[in-house]
């Protein structure tokens, strides 16, 4: 989310061009030769002297809003009071069928959910209520803008006592979210930009810099990084966590994925080896149980590493020889690691290239969330796509793609070339989607209920809960906290707001 451009070489049989110069935190393809057309905006972006462009009406707008009434899949729950009714009346043979009602009951409860009832399932009421009066709260945290810079990067440790926050201008910041108060600032945290903070637990947490470097801190002693690791030759862009191995996992516009050993890690650092080569990578995610690595380009392209085994090591020529069903990668002596390569849907986008800028996914691994620009940066859509899987309760849409787009909505093209990260709520409920000078809530129907009980037959779009504008900049990044009802943003010219319910 810092000074982001794509650097890497470009093969001869690549007709676009790179551009090298340094523009901080956006991002262009560069494999776009159109990039003139400009002065376009989508509709509604909030008013603000900082606007460039007009209203672009197109044509495929028509079928965005006929997306909206498209009939949705309903929760098929039957309530069990009638059942236990006719039990108390009938005979052994009745308490059996009762029985079995009550079981299948209960598994329509926690199809897709593991073995137990999600408790806070049938509580959407609650929680669209919670979300609905989400506003600014008095005592947000207002920081100087002379010595960090734009905020690229929020995280909330896991128990959700500390808020830390990646700077532009080489600093990381530390805030006890509860009260707003100021808890430490790394001066010098790395020797660039500050992209992305990742905790491994509740103490220790690691961050990534433009210095091509990725730093281990620990809570308990912030005078000084535990170690720092040296690997990428380019900017390193996100951090990822392996809980399973212990396995750090980073990516960078090297377009290296590294994997680091943190059980063995020293002052000097800790073994590490290159996982994953590909061209114009711009973000690479895991799911919740690391089964699969996702990653974005600029290209365009969504690559998803299946059957995921970060202690292999891959090499990948070109996108040419991979444009096919999930092919493995190995000898063909293992099913593991076989990659599949895919051009996500995008509204409106069918016969224009496009720039996958940010790449979330669902807390459950439901679904990845994609913002999106137009090659010639002219539009940006944000995007769910459901993972197919398994047996799927349809036919798929292509038998090449294991992402089918379900939901979707036009995004304010204010600050044009930045990134804008988004992000899940910790149920999966909601997403915050930055918004201009402020922030969206969307929901996936007017209930906000979770994404696999109202699962669409054909593609719609995103229900907006609720806009909040409180910042005088563009907004760049947004996170919701993993334990309280409260949400944080960050914008260009530095400064952090936290959001709480209002009663």
């Amino acid at each position: 989310m810092s000074s982001e451009q794509q650097s890497d070489s470009v093969d001869p049989d690549e007709s676009q061009d790179t551009s090298s110069s340094r523009v901080s935190d956006k991002e262009q393809d560069p494999q776009t030769d159109d990039s003139a057309d400009e002065g376009k905006t989508p509709a509604r972006p909030p008013q603000s002297s900082r606007e460039e462009s007009s209203l672009h009406p197109r044509s495929s707008r028509a079928d965005s809003a006929a997306a909206q009434d498209n009939p949705r899949c309903q929760p098929n729950v039957q309530g069990a009071s009638g059942q236990g009714r006719g039990t108390s009346m009938a005979g052994p043979g009745s308490v059996e069928t009762s029985s079995n009602s009550l079981l299948s009951m209960l598994q329509s409860r926690t199809i897709r959910r593991g073995l137990f009832v999600d408790p806070s399932r049938d509580n959407f009421k609650t929680m669209t209520n919670l979300y609905s009066s989400m506003s600014p709260a008095a005592d947000s945290v207002n920081l100087s803008t002379q010595t960090h810079g734009a905020v690229f990067n929020l995280e909330y440790s896991p128990d959700g006592s500390v808020l830390t926050v990646a700077c532009e201008q080489t600093e990381v910041l530390l805030f006890d979210p509860i009260s707003s108060k100021h808890i430490k600032t790394l001066v010098e945290a790395h020797e660039d930009c500050v992209n992305n903070i990742r905790f491994l637990d509740n103490r220790l947490f690691a961050t990534c810099s433009d210095d091509t470097t990725i730093a281990l801190w620990d809570l308990r002693k912030l005078n000084s990084k535990v170690c720092s690791l040296h690997g990428h030759a380019s900017w390193v862009k996100n951090i990822e966590y392996d809980t399973n191995t212990r396995l750090l996992v980073t990516s960078g516009f090297d377009g290296n994925v590294i994997t680091w050993d943190t059980n063995r890690f020293t002052e000097d650092g800790c073994p590490h080896k290159k996982f994953f080569h590909t061209r114009y990578l711009m973000r690479m995610r895991l799911t919740p149980d690391c089964s699969k690595m996702l990653i974005s380009t600029s290209s365009g392209y969504l690559l998803i590493l299946h059957d995921l085994d970060l202690t292999q090591s891959l090499e990948v020529g070109s996108y040419r020889m991979l444009r096919a069903r999930r092919t493995p990668l190995s000898s063909g002596l293992s099913p593991r690691n076989s990659l599949e390569v895919l051009t996500p849907e995008i509204p409106g986008e069918r016969d224009r290239g496009n720039c996958i800028t940010s790449l979330q996914l669902h807390p459950k691994g439901w679904a990845a969330l994609i913002r999106c620009s137009s090659n010639m940066d002219d539009q940006e859509w944000t995007c769910v796509y459901e993972f197919q899987d398994g047996s799927p309760t349809r036919p798929p849409v292509s038998p090449r793609c294991s992402l089918r787009l379900t939901h979707y909505i036009e995004e304010a093209n204010v600050g044009r070339g930045y990134i804008k990260e988004l992000c899940f709520s910790p149920d999966g409920r909601l997403i915050c989607s930055p918004y201009g000078y402020g922030v969206r809530l969307l929901s996936f129907d007017e209930n906000c209920m979770e994404l696999t009980d109202c699962l669409p037959v054909q593609t719609s779009c995103l229900r907006e809960v609720r806009s909040i504008y409180s910042h005088s900049d563009v907004v760049l990044t947004t996170k919701f906290s993993p334990t309280h009802c409260q949400l944080a943003s960050g914008c260009l010219s530095g400064r952090v707001a936290l959001y709480q319910p209002r009663f």
